[in-house]
């Protein structure tokens, strides 16, 4: 897969994606100065979302559109829609401005007004959002544009991600990354169930990655350890501006200690490569080798009072100890020794 100038599959670093989503507050000016933190703290992306009130949901003051259960309880989805939306008017600025601060930029289009919109504004890559991964006729448009699909899990079971992934095929698009994502706000850590990333690459054969709602660092972390090449994380300039998604969004310090500890996770994990490193080479001065611990003369009998397995190990390597053992010294061998296969009788 390769998003802009980002090149994503196994040997990669995780592609980092700062969420933008409703953390400008409806401020272009706030909207502009986050893509520049988020440069700042060390992102590779920064994700929009395109949509209005009216083309996600409608006004309708029924049940069935209040929602109930979460940070958001009792408000209408059309009120919170309508809040939390990115003006499409913004949207060429906040690319121009993603550009010139060497960021990538996309978005989560949630109909297919918005993907025509994005395709306008060349945008690399598209994200399905969680609850828009049952819409299969969406999924199967905006992976007819031919640019890489990112899913999102959080709602999905195993048929629904099936459907979603045979909907990105049947539309002749294989760059399919798979994020596993928990939609609570924020998300119990216990409910992360990173288990799921190299699942996902076994099971589907996609790039695997986290779309975290969870607090700190500590999920994304596990995610890269487990193999994750995408992470996406909610970014905010300043929590104190408030709005929907603040409490569960991180702030340019936040951010950048995350990019930080997942960098830090990528070289820990490294590579298989049973090659001793330099290090590893210079520490075998600290190990195990054969060694004269008593002055032994010229053909007196190597037993295991004269001859020990010591540190360090610039002798005889241990494996040769029990074949020495009962032959014959060549030459006068003193104490502190360190023995070669040359001391002995062949």
């Amino acid at each position: 897969m390769k998003i802009g100038t980002e090149k994503i599959d196994n040997g990669s670093s995780v592609f980092i994606i700062a969420e933008l989503s409703a953390n400008h507050n409806g401020s272009l000016e706030t909207a502009i100065e986050t893509i520049r933190a988020a440069k700042r703290a060390g992102a590779d992306a920064i994700k929009l979302q395109t949509y209005t009130a009216d083309t996600i949901t409608i006004d309708s003051n029924k049940e069935d559109f209040l929602i109930k259960g979460t940070i958001w309880d009792g408000r209408k989805l059309y009120d919170l829609y309508k809040e939390a939306y990115t003006p499409w008017e913004w949207h060429k600025q906040l690319f121009d401005c993603a550009h010139e601060e060497g960021l990538i930029c996309f978005s989560s289009p949630f109909d297919k007004t918005a993907v025509d919109f994005l395709e306008e504004l060349k945008a690399p890559a598209y994200k399905i959002a969680s609850f828009e991964i049952t819409d299969i006729p969406l999924i199967e448009y905006t992976a007819s544009k031919g640019k890489p699909i990112i899913l999102s899990t959080g709602i999905a079971g195993k048929e629904d991600i099936e459907l979603a992934l045979d909907a990105c095929k049947r539309a002749g698009n294989n760059d399919i990354g798979l994020l596993k994502c928990t939609s609570s706000y924020p998300a119990p850590i216990e409910e992360a169930n990173m288990a799921m990333i190299p699942d996902f690459k076994e099971r589907y054969n996609v790039i695997p990655g986290l779309s975290d709602h969870t607090l700190g660092t500590t999920v994304p972390v596990v995610a890269t350890s487990l193999g994750a090449k995408i992470i996406e994380k909610h970014f905010i300039l300043d929590k104190s501006v408030g709005g929907p998604d603040a409490s569960f969004s991180l702030d340019e310090k936040e951010f950048s200690e995350m990019v930080k500890a997942v960098r830090d996770a990528e070289k820990a994990v490294g590579r298989v490569d049973y090659t001793p490193t330099d290090k590893q080479k210079a520490g075998r001065a600290f190990s195990r080798s054969l060694y004269a611990v008593k002055d032994i003369k010229k053909d007196e009998e190597i037993t295991e009072e004269n001859v020990r397995s010591i540190r360090p190990g610039f002798g005889l390597h241990p494996k040769y100890y029990n074949i020495i053992l009962g032959k014959k010294a060549v030459r006068n061998l003193n104490y502190g020794k360190p023995l070669d296969k040359s001391d002995f009788e062949s």
